[in-house]
């Protein structure tokens, strides 16, 4: 391996990315505020940013097939860690991006990065974004995460975004924005889990401005023990355009889901759905796996990672 990387920094890596030693073609991993490697391919150029800290990624017009690792990991206590990362993906593209954070912490001092993600979406583009959040740590002090997703979409460009948070994040606010030009379409799944004392917040805001134009967000959620999470997704249909807008959670425990799923129209021609569940493990499931050989314990472990799968 071509840098130092301590088993805890392996481990969040593997956890957040699916890394395990240094990835093939373009990657850039960030360890407590500083690059620890970086490479760029012949489609896909990262280079550091000259107004803020962060990276500007570029993609040729016509890039296909190829992955994109952006990992961000923490280990040092009392770090407040910011950067913001730029994409700029070319007409014609197919490419995946891998992002993500993992905090380890093991002190009493707070950990927290915040990442400030943009994206502009080329005519005609194909995009999957994948984001985990983790964290992890024997020490009281907190790890904190507040992620910032904004995307330009030109016409006829689609972006896969998978946003999952794992366990361990003491607190979220996730803010996510998007703009969607003539026959844009995103699809927006969110994974949540939070635990003991934990609090996550979801803002959205989706504009359907072109004609053509879709969003379908999809949040699925677990709340355990005494957590609280607050879903606040808002989409606005300002054309002939589609959006569905659809909540799902699990509530456990003295926890509290709040779901506020909104729609706007300024259009006589778009067409917008929400809605929104939250409610307890049916008992039939755990009895039906406990026939199987499962402990109840076990038999509601699978339950929510079917759930949150």
């Amino acid at each position: 391996m071509a840098v130092d990387l301590s088993p805890i920094d392996e481990n969040l890596l593997a956890e957040i990315a699916n890394i395990h030693g240094m990835p093939n073609g373009a990657f850039n991993i960030r360890r407590d505020g500083q690059l620890v490697e970086r490479h760029s391919s012949a489609n896909i150029e990262i280079s550091t940013k000259t107004d803020n800290p962060g990276i500007d990624i570029t993609i040729k017009p016509g890039t296909k097939g190829e992955t994109v690792f952006i990992p961000v990991i923490v280990t040092q206590a009392g770090l407040k860690d910011v950067v913001y990362n730029s994409f700029y993906i070319g007409e014609d593209c197919d490419i995946t991006i891998v992002a993500g954070c993992g905090i380890h912490n093991d002190s009493h001092a707070a950990s927290e990065h915040d990442g400030i993600h943009s994206f502009f979406c080329g005519k005609n583009s194909r995009v999957r974004y994948v984001e985990k959040h983790y964290g992890e740590g024997e020490g009281t002090g907190e790890r904190i995460l507040n992620p910032v997703t904004n995307v330009e979409m030109e016409e006829g460009s689609s972006c896969e975004m998978e946003l999952i948070q794992l366990r361990g994040v003491s607190s979220t606010v996730r803010d996510t924005n998007a703009v969607l030009h003539e026959d844009a379409k995103l699809v927006l799944t969110e994974k949540l889990l939070t635990h003991d004392d934990q609090t996550a917040t979801s803002n959205m805001k989706i504009e359907l401005v072109g004609k053509g134009s879709s969003v379908q967000v999809i949040s699925r959620s677990v709340a355990q023990d005494n957590s609280v999470q607050i879903f606040n997704p808002l989409v606005i249909g300002e054309a002939e355009c589609r959006g569905h807008v659809q909540c799902d959670a699990i509530i456990m425990g003295k926890a509290k889901v709040t779901a506020i799923p909104g729609i706007e129209a300024a259009s006589e021609d778009a067409v917008l759905v929400h809605e929104a569940a939250i409610g307890k493990i049916a008992g039939d499931q755990i009895v039906k796996l406990m026939t199987l050989g499962l402990t109840e314990e076990e038999a509601e472990e699978e339950i929510l990672e079917d759930f949150l799968g």
